[in-house]
């Protein structure tokens, strides 16, 4: 079934029930080594012996993703490509072979799917793959034998049967979209954090986790830059209605649930504040674009461009005067090249200019009602302007408010709005039980 974004209605009134099988997703750091592989393997055990379905999508082990980037780096390979895809590709085969393992030994059946076999289908550029279908054959007839499937995660395979990567955090996206398609009612995330904070706990250890965040506050933090989901992950939850569990894979407890199903969400006691985090993102650049005057295709070409090759951009702002059109953009570091190289070979009149400033990272407050209450921008702005911090590139919307600031008082600023928002106390007076699931 397509599982892209366009189109379809998200309740899915015809959706099987629910219960479905059980659908966990381990990351790297959660199977970084053999003590933690065989407690994932006892964990997945006993969520199979309880007479569940059990499918399990991993992640590369530890740091394998970024020692095989650096192979190809060594080799002079290019970041993204067919092969530089194939090489990746490695590390959740692996990661998978190995969990299938560590079961046969807990005395579980298991059968890891690597490649084709996991029936994800994807397309787009090579490292930065957009599933579009999943097609469940081969884990229905895993199943259909008692056994648990081992999916191989951030992988899939184009029309033309090539393997293709899904981008950092890819995994999450194959865990959400194989429980979507296997009618699940939620899929559990196990990783290195409690759950969802209000901040970034590395950064600001006065954070608070979140017991419920809603999925569409949820998919604002993860495309301004909190890495504990993959956005895409996120937004096809939403989509097709599927709650997320996230919990520490060494001490699961109660973790966060990201509330997608309407079932959930109507057990969810509304808010005390319109802000529910603080997000930073230090992998960002803001690019200016210079064109002459005459060039009058300069905005459509840089953004179709920009789309053709699955580059996400944000703040953007466009102006267009006698001398010349002006484009401002954040994107991430690593996609400011690409830019500058197809601003080299397009065609057009002279004149053209681009300058990039990474120095710089995006600050976000994300929540829900901030444009109806545009005293959540003054005071922001105020807050920072009283910590001597020259903020710049504001955006706003209904679920966020963006500023960039220099890297050097980012983690300051980011610690004057936590506090000046009290997001610390957030989690205390929730309201908000989790589901038990079934």
């Amino acid at each position: 079934m397509a599982l892209s974004n366009g189109g379809g209605d998200p309740s899915h009134a015809e959706r099987p029930d629910r219960r479905g099988p059980v659908v966990h997703k381990y990351g790297g750091s959660s199977l970084a080594t053999l003590k933690q592989v065989r407690a994932v393997a006892q964990r997945v055990a006993a969520a199979r012996r309880t007479g569940r379905d059990v499918v399990v999508v991993v992640s590369a082990r530890g740091n394998t993703t970024d020692r095989l980037l650096r192979l190809t780096e060594s080799v002079g390979a290019p970041p993204a490509g067919r092969e530089t895809d194939q090489l990746l590709a490695t590390g959740e085969s692996a990661s998978a072979a190995l969990l299938a393992m560590a079961l046969h030994r807990t005395g579980v059946r298991a059968v890891s799917l690597v490649g084709a076999q996991t029936g994800i289908l994807a397309t787009g550029a090579h490292g930065r793959g957009v599933i579009v279908a999943v097609d469940t054959e081969a884990i229905g007839e895993v199943l259909a034998q008692g056994a648990v499937a081992v999916v191989a995660g951030f992988q899939g395979l184009t029309a033309r049967r090539d393997v293709i990567t899904l981008g950092r955090g890819g995994s999450d996206t194959t865990a959400v979209a194989v429980a979507a398609e296997l009618g699940a009612a939620h899929c559990e995330i196990y990783t290195d954090v409690d759950g969802v904070f209000t901040a970034d706990p590395r950064l600001l250890p006065a954070a608070s986790v979140l017991p419920v965040v809603d999925v569409d506050v949820m998919a604002e933090m993860s495309f301004a830059g909190a890495k504990v989901m993959h956005a895409r992950a996120v937004e096809l939850a939403a989509l097709r209605g599927v709650d997320i569990h996230v919990k520490h894979s060494a001490r699961p407890g109660s973790g966060t649930v990201i509330a997608a199903r309407e079932e959930t969400k109507a057990d969810m006691l509304e808010s005390p504040t319109t802000v529910t985090g603080v997000v930073l993102d230090a992998d960002v650049a803001r690019v200016t674009l210079r064109f002459g005057a005459g060039d009058a295709d300069a905005a459509t070409d840089v953004f179709a461009f920009l789309a053709r090759e699955s580059l996400s951009v944000d703040m953007a702002a466009l102006s267009d005067e006698s001398t010349g059109v002006n484009i401002g953009i954040t994107l991430h570091t690593d996609d400011v090249q690409p830019l500058r190289d197809y601003l080299a070979r397009r065609p057009g009149p002279p004149g053209r200019r681009m300058e990039s400033d990474e120095g710089i990272t995006k600050l976000s407050l994300v929540g829900t009602g901030l444009l109806s209450r545009p005293d959540s921008t003054a005071r922001m702005l105020r807050c920072l302007k009283s910590a001597a911090i020259a903020p710049s590139s504001v955006s706003t919307s209904q679920m966020r408010i963006s500023v960039t600031v220099p890297d050097d008082d980012a983690v300051r600023a980011a610690r004057v709005l936590h506090d000046e928002f009290g997001l610390a106390a957030l989690n205390a007076g929730s309201g908000f039980t989790a589901p038990v699931p079934a």
